[in-house]
């Protein structure tokens, strides 16, 4: 057991007040119970304020929920899937012979599909970095963009443009990007090529080549997913030649 899983153990003799004192400190809103090393339980903030206008007092010695769903050390990602979905959990155990082995949060399982990193029981999830899923839509003078993908080698968005607004014309010199219109119509400039795109479209920009995305409609959003593909995915990577907002 890694250090900073004992910051969500306690012992089933412990008090209620112990319990918020943990749950203060490791700010996830619960807390593990435990008889010796084997897991009887969990206990969550919600849990404490039921219990206590119940009329169980600070200093009384908890009451796990004992019915807690979990995962074994061995279970596959399709098992991970299914009980974040069919259970509406926000959090699961890992359990290995009824101990603590690991915990994984929704949140921290979304991340790990936002970075294409293969599900593993021993992941130390606890490294990544929330602020990847918290800010992960951004707002832009022309819309804003969802990311769904961050990886090494890939990245992929979900891109919305407002009525009668446009992209840079711009080109990158470390990726290519491939463009398939979900909604919506406008217009695309590609190198000296200028044609219409509707829902399907599908548009390959290679890399340096000039390139813009219009939104024609004064009324609809124009959707598209873009993947870009390369070793670099930085924002300095946009070299603008026009920009109807003066980015340039």
């Amino acid at each position: 057991m890694t250090n900073k899983l004992k910051n969500y153990i306690i012992p089933i003799t412990a008090t209620f007040m112990d319990a918020l004192k943990l749950i203060e400190f490791n700010q996830m809103r619960f807390v593990v119970v435990v008889d010796e090393d084997t897991v009887v339980g969990v206990l969550t903030d919600g849990d404490i304020r039921r219990s206590l206008l119940s009329g169980k007092r600070l200093n009384d010695i908890v009451v796990p929920y004992r019915g807690f769903i979990y995962l074994d050390v061995n279970d596959d990602f399709a098992t991970v899937c299914n009980k974040f979905r069919d259970y509406q959990a926000d959090f699961l155990l890992i359990l290995k012979s009824g101990k603590l082995f690991n915990i994984v949060t929704k949140a921290q399982f979304h991340l790990m599909l936002l970075e294409d990193i293969e599900y593993s029981a021993d992941i130390n999830y606890s490294d990544f970095d929330h602020g990847k899923l918290e800010h992960e839509v951004y707002n832009k003078p022309w819309g804003f963009y969802k990311s769904v993908l961050l990886s090494s080698h890939a990245q992929a968005k979900v891109i919305t443009l407002f009525p009668d607004s446009e992209i840079s014309l711009q080109e990158h010199m470390h990726r290519e990007e491939h463009w398939v219109v979900i909604k919506g119509v406008g217009k695309v400039v590609c190198s000296n090529d200028l044609f219409d795109i509707q829902a399907g479209s599908y548009i390959k920009i290679p890399k340096r080549m000039k390139h813009k995305i219009i939104n024609t409609s004064v009324k609809d959003n124009l959707v598209f997913s873009e993947v870009q593909l390369g070793e670099y995915f930085g924002e300095d990577d946009i070299i603008r030649h026009s920009d109807k907002y003066g980015r340039t």
